[in-house]
């Protein structure tokens, strides 16, 4: 239902609404599930879980076997709570608007009244209804009304239909003989600076009229107050009046300055209130979050606009003017920019969002002093992350861009998107792993899972480890430069000073001429065929147990009937399974049959008895040592040719600096 307030009230409104939406602070999480995401989201918020409103950006699924699995992400930001205003009257000199509102003032119980004022048409008799649960008037208390007024001469059927009717509106009762020289008085006095107006009366004389509420709206007119009266203040004058006192019944507006424009920022620009994750009730130490990840085209901060002043006004209607809230500039850093509204702030790049000198920038390369450990936690960055000192065991590093690391590596996670360059080398403790989209650089890699998407070079060895590489896996440059035990795999060369040992060992395998990840694909899938070979060749027996039970003794029990049915169902399954792994497999294997690069494996140095080389499909096991060869696919034979050296120049000048490689 609508409701007729002033404009003061929807100024008030407007300025509220304004507010709420102007200090809502929304955040971008992600989680592996919905909950999770909103469990993040209201650490970051600092508030209840409840107490989040969020839009999901986009769904997540669990996959299947760990494949095709996404996360959670939302936009969520905490509820805000309506605050109630206060709706003052409506004069006739104020325009009213009539909009629907859920501000409402609040109802409170109130007795109905009955008045009496003596005019020059008579006795008049008012009568308000109750509000709420209030009393009604009652024909008892309009007589003793009537009588205080000496009022004697009256209809008593009047008086019970007005009381009955309470429509509030003014009714003539009774008689009543009006002396004009008795009528009631009235005095306007305004206040210092004109922000006020108040009356007084004085009470009429025996035979004497009372002031109504037009002869005093007339009174201020003539005074010249025509701006903020009290409506309800001169209505109750009218209806039951306050004589020998000042009565307030205008009241001003004051001019109310506008504020200044202000900066929202939608990231914490303050380090030390990011939080350290919870899981499970337990605090992970590893999980610190110092790093607060941006992407392009992500909003960083929004600029409340400068508020207008509202001028204020004299009740003699004079103009107050007001001063306008003063603007400020965009903190804009390096990488961000303002948007086409020029009251948001967006990032250029992926990086880290920071509030420096007053300025919102996007770093895109992320340094640490020292170690990865408990101090920094694990460490994940949309960037290009330098690291001045070691990762210790059981900590991850993760980057968009490129990560470089000036000391060693534990047996730890690494994981970047660009180059990987390790000052000096990685003792992996058999588990740990460092995958890169590009190249890996290292002085030497120990018992590790290695994983290139272009090359692997290494300056001193590589030792009882699985290596991956798109294009090359290189160790060469040291008197000791060796690979010696493990799995080797590239796409076009291995090249190195030893491959081996003298004393034999570990065993060596270096495979070259095929996709890695295709072949380490193959692998998987004739792992599993293995295993649903096994599971159909014990299927086939217990089917064929049971089948041979039913043709002696012409039938089976239910429930060994139910068992046939089972295993036959299981039967079909697992063959329905090996039938699309086979067909993949041998997709893949068709792939790896029309591939162009012809792959060779080169030792500068000396290759020693026990080392396994594979070209294709065609496996050499050494069975002497050898000197400065290089082994090749030739009509599918592995033949040896002199020492080839590394025809890629950019892998013989060592690794670049890791921010100038994006």
């Amino acid at each position: 239902m609508a409701e007729r307030i002033g404009l003061d009230a929807v100024r008030e409104l407007m300025r509220r609404y304004l507010d709420e939406d102007g200090e809502k602070r929304s955040v971008s999480t992600e989680g592996s599930t919905l909950d999770e995401a909103l469990r993040s989201a209201a650490v970051q918020l600092d508030c209840p879980v409840a107490r989040i409103e969020y839009e999901v950006l986009e769904k997540g699924t669990i996959g299947v076997m760990g494949v095709g699995k996404k996360p959670w992400k939302i936009n969520a930001y905490q509820s805000s709570e309506k605050k109630a205003i206060e709706t003052k009257p409506q004069s006739e000199f104020e325009l009213g608007i009539d909009i629907p509102t859920d501000v409402q003032a609040v109802q409170k119980d109130k007795d109905g009244a009955a008045y009496v004022r003596l005019a020059p048409e008579g006795a008049l008799l008012k009568v308000v209804p109750p509000l709420g649960r209030g009393r009604k008037a009652t024909e008892r208390h309009a007589v003793d009304r009537l009588h205080a007024r000496a009022v004697h001469d009256f209809s008593e059927d009047l008086v019970r239909q007005t009381i009955k009717a309470a429509t509030g509106e003014w009714v003539a009762v009774g008689s009543f003989t009006p002396n004009p020289a008795a009528d009631a008085l009235l005095t306007v006095d305004i206040g210092a600076q004109d922000m006020e107006g108040s009356v007084m009366l004085t009470p009429p004389q025996p035979g004497g009229c009372d002031l109504s509420r037009d002869v005093i709206m007339a009174y201020l007119r003539n005074n010249k107050i025509v701006f903020g009266v009290l409506d309800e203040v001169v209505q109750g004058l009218e209806d039951n009046p306050v004589y020998k006192t000042p009565v307030l019944v205008a009241q001003g507006q004051r001019p109310q300055n506008g504020e200044d424009a202000r900066i929202q920022y939608l990231f914490e620009t303050d380090r030390s209130k990011l939080n350290i994750e919870e899981k499970n009730g337990k605090v992970d130490y590893k999980e610190l979050h110092l790093v607060q990840n941006v992407v392009e085209g992500q909003v960083l901060a929004k600029k409340v606009a400068a508020k207008q002043g509202i001028a204020g006004r004299t009740v003699t209607g004079k103009m107050l003017p007001a001063k306008n809230g003063k603007d400020l500039p965009l903190p804009l850093g390096k990488n961000v920019h303002p948007g086409e509204d020029g009251l948001t702030i967006i990032a250029d790049v992926n990086g880290e969002a920071t509030y420096i000198g007053g300025k919102i920038n996007v770093e895109t390369v992320y340094t640490i002093a020292g170690n990865i450990d408990l101090k920094t936690g694990n460490q994940f960055f949309l960037g290009t992350i330098i690291i001045n000192g070691n990762v210790e065991d059981g900590f991850s590093v993760k980057a968009t861009g490129n990560i470089e690391i000036r000391g060693n590596v534990g047996k730890a996670e690494l994981s970047a998107e660009g180059d990987i360059i390790i000052h000096q080398g990685i003792a992996g403790k058999s588990t740990g792993t460092v995958t890169a989209g590009k190249n890996i650089w290292a002085k030497f890699i120990e018992n590790a899972i290695i994983s290139a998407g272009e090359n692997v070079i290494v300056t001193q060895s590589i030792i009882n480890s699985e290596v991956t590489a798109d294009r090359r896996i290189v160790c060469a440059g040291g008197k000791h430069a060796a690979i010696i035990g493990g799995r080797y795999r590239a796409c076009e060369e291995i090249n190195a000073k030893t491959i081996g040992s003298a004393s034999g060992g570990a065993e060596t395998i270096l495979e070259v001429g095929s996709d890695p990840k295709t072949k380490s694909r193959q692998d998987e899938l004739d792992a599993k065929l293995k295993i649903i070979a096994k599971q159909l060749d014990e299927l086939d027996k217990n089917i064929a147990t049971l089948i041979e039970m039913k043709r002696q003794r012409k039938t089976l029990s239910e429930e060994k009937e139910a068992v046939l049915e089972e295993l036959s169902h299981r039967r079909d399954e697992a063959g329905s399974e090996a039938d699309a792994l086979k067909a993949e497999y041998d997709s893949l294997q068709n792939y790896l049959n029309n591939l162009k690069v012809k792959g060779k494996v080169s030792v500068s140095g000396r290759i020693y008895p026990g080392a396994k080389i594979v070209i294709r499909d065609i496996r050499e096991e050494i069975k002497s040592e050898y000197k400065a060869l290089t082994f090749y696919l030739e009509n599918m034979m592995i033949k040896t040719t002199k020492y080839e050296e590394v025809e890629d120049e950019s892998l013989k000048k060592g690794p670049p600096d890791a921010h100038k490689t994006d």
